[in-house]
């Protein structure tokens, strides 16, 4: 078995890598639901849940991104809490910004690219701690 402080950092950039690179397609995926108009409220929310767990483009990313949680649960166990949100949730959002400049081709600023190499160097800090 892996040292704590392997695990841990593994399981903290997994869960990053699937929280954040799943972000943008399942954005993507939705596209199309505010074109449903429905005269009721139940009737709306009925027609959008439909829209939404039939469509693959959004379901199989969703269900990547769950299962980064349940490696999160998972990585919790032997992880301390304080260091493991801020290190999950800023890869998270670097990686949400790569997928949509290297996938989606947005176009990122300077400021954003650094940016992301701040919040990658300050996560390299905190593991290495």
């Amino acid at each position: 078995m892996l040292p704590t402080f392997f695990s841990s950092s593994f399981g903290f950039v997994l869960t990053a890598i699937c929280w954040g690179c799943t972000n943008p397609f399942i954005k993507a995926g939705a596209v199309g639901i505010q074109n449903i108009k429905k005269t009721s409220f139940l009737e709306q929310l009925f027609f959008e849940f439909v829209f939404l767990v039939t469509n693959w483009k959004y379901v199989l990313p969703l269900l990547l991104n769950l299962s980064g949680s349940a490696v999160y649960y998972l990585t919790l166990a032997d992880a301390d809490i304080t260091i493991a949100v801020p290190i999950v949730n800023s890869l998270a959002l670097a990686f949400t910004q790569l997928v949509e400049i290297f996938i989606f081709n947005k176009v990122s600023s300077k400021a954003e690219l650094l940016g992301i190499c701040i919040v990658i160097a300050g996560v390299f800090l905190c593991i290495n701690d």
